[in-house]
């Protein structure tokens, strides 16, 4: 299995998939946690990509696993091509069927992260065996 990390670890906001990856790569060492730079990167991953990105507008870290839940903006720019918006066009494209992303709130507590993370990851998991 493996879990694509996304974040900026020079931006605090967009920073925290990061700094809790390194902690899940350690507990979960079956799993390998992939940092992209970008989210083109996407569509060399395989059908079924799962995902561990910060996001926006949550109170606690959730598994989002349905395209109509990825809120998109209007694009005025490529600048506005954001993660939710590429996923969509990859899943018309035919480039992945299906998506998994493990959400983590923006500024959430990061031991609190690590902590609720774990229990998503290790249901993930469980699923696939």
């Amino acid at each position: 299995m493996k879990i694509l990390v996304f974040g900026n670890p020079l931006v605090e906001e967009d920073s925290l998939a990061l700094k809790i990856a390194k902690v899940l790569a350690k507990k979960f060492p079956e799993i390998d946690f992939k940092e992209l730079d970008a989210v083109e990167e996407i569509q060399n991953e395989g059908k079924n990509p799962v995902i561990l990105d910060v996001v926006q507008g949550i109170k606690k870290p959730v598994l989002l696993s349905n395209f109509a839940q990825l809120k998109t903006e209007k694009i005025y720019s490529m600048h506005d091509f954001d993660l939710g918006m590429t996923l969509k066009l990859l899943k018309k494209l035919g480039f992945i069927e299906t998506v998994k992303i493990i959400a983590v709130p923006i500024s959430y507590d990061k031991k609190k992260a690590l902590e609720e993370t774990k229990i998503i990851i290790s249901s993930l998991f469980s699923e696939s065996v």
